[in-house]
């Protein structure tokens, strides 16, 4: 049994609360970033999602500290089969606030960063 990975889906960064429109005017019109919608069910949480040449960043609101809610994000093709992949290697899950149109959890390397596995359902 292997991982196939299909596509970086995207990465989160983190800004410090009450910084948001710092963010934007930063990532927007510095960095030419589009805004994109963020799913209604993660609106509560803060922070904005963004888009350029087919990459898309989630900048999240945190206080800033480990673990954190920075993290690659990777589509795979099977999300069970790479549930019961990393299940045989011993690595717990995070279960995550799934949103329209993806199943997904987190899990963490030995060094406590954040890595998330989605998969498109249709």
């Amino acid at each position: 049994m292997s991982l196939q990975y299909k596509r970086l889906h995207h990465i989160q960064l983190c800004i410090p609360p009450n910084q948001e429109d710092v963010a934007r005017d930063f990532y927007i019109n510095t960095l030419d970033f589009k805004e994109i919608p963020k799913p209604e069910q993660l609106k509560k949480n803060g922070g904005f999602w963004l888009t350029v040449a087919n990459i898309d960043i989630h900048i999240g609101v945190e206080e800033m500290g480990l673990p954190g809610k920075r993290h690659p994000a990777f589509e795979v093709e099977d999300l069970e089969e790479a549930r019961m992949h990393l299940e045989s290697k011993g690595v717990s899950f995070q279960e995550e606030t799934q949103i329209e149109g993806y199943e997904r959890f987190s899990f963490f390397d030995p060094f406590r960063n954040r890595i998330e596995f989605l998969t498109r359902i249709i």
